[in-house]
């Protein structure tokens, strides 16, 4: 009876002492597929698929892509990240830097959740070149056809907003003029007026989606732990053949860049918070 009580007691101290603070932590630890941290390289810290950067002057010609990081314009500075080391974009030029897709993002046919973590430091006004920038983008077509990206606008003063675009074919089968003349197009992109992005400040952007390739999908931008704007009722498909989708970074953008992580499930409102306020970032959750 003695062990039964000592055994109880003793469960009960280890319980008590794990903190809803620690719980959330474990969950967002059990649903990461990919993170990196940009501290000492850019391969990344953790990833379920190939945890390699690329680097390819075009992508159609993937076949000749080189591991590793080598853009002169994009550089991997100590001290320069939100934490430790981070991405250094100083030009728009061409070329592509990506981390491919495949397990690094649990794509699903059917159902399809996920969240796309990252922090930039910038100011758009000043720092970004004429043109739409795109900080993120994840396709195996384009920006068009099954793509995840946020972008900014293409002159200030600039918006943000959210691209989870279906299959080209399903949401816009008689294309006409460009997709940014399109209110078609236009009307699938939460956008934000007046983002919260500033020199020497960084930024947390989190792409939160549910539901893809069902009935009821949706997606969801957050900024410093807070909703910007959500796209409901995503009925179309969302075709990926992920051995060709990759997860492209700095595309046309100039700024600091740091902490990608990716999960293979939507974030609840407290774990965005907890991402958005995690002490020494994600890398903490990791050891």
């Amino acid at each position: 009876m003695k062990s039964i009580v000592k055994i109880t007691f003793a469960f009960l101290i280890l319980f008590s002492a794990c903190t809803p603070k620690d719980t959330t932590k474990a969950d967002l630890k059990q649903a990461l597929t990919f993170h990196s941290s940009f501290d000492t390289d850019v391969k990344a810290d953790f990833a379920l698929g190939d945890a390699n950067m690329y680097t390819v002057p075009n992508r159609k010609v993937v076949d000749s892509a080189r591991v590793g990081l080598h853009k002169p314009d994009i550089t991997l500075q100590e001290g320069k990240g939100k934490y430790g080391g981070g991405l250094v974009f100083t030009e728009r030029s061409k070329g592509y830097i990506y981390y491919p897709s495949e397990k690094n993002i649990t794509y699903n046919q059917e159902n399809w959740s996920g969240a796309i973590s990252f922090w930039l430091s910038l100011d758009p006004a000043t720092d970004l070149k004429p043109g739409y920038c795109d900080p993120i983008q994840i396709t195996d077509m384009g920006y068009n056809d099954a793509g995840i990206w946020v972008d900014f606008t293409k002159a200030n003063p600039r918006d943000f907003r959210l691209g989870v675009i279906e299959d080209r074919d399903a949401w816009n089968p008689n294309p006409v003029g460009p997709d940014n003349e399109n209110p078609i197009f236009l009307e699938l992109l939460p956008t934000v007026k007046n983002p919260p992005f500033a020199k020497d400040k960084w930024t947390h952007i989190l792409i939160n989606f549910s539901g893809l390739n069902s009935e009821s999908g949706e997606a969801s931008l957050y900024l410093n732990g807070e909703l910007q704007g959500t796209r409901s009722n995503i009925k179309n498909p969302f075709t990926w053949e992920i051995s060709k989708s990759n997860i492209y970074l700095g595309l046309g953008y100039i700024g600091l860049f740091d902490e990608l992580s990716i999960f293979n499930r939507n974030l609840t409102d407290t774990e965005i918070k907890a991402l958005y306020t995690l002490e020494n970032g994600v890398t903490s959750i990791l050891r």
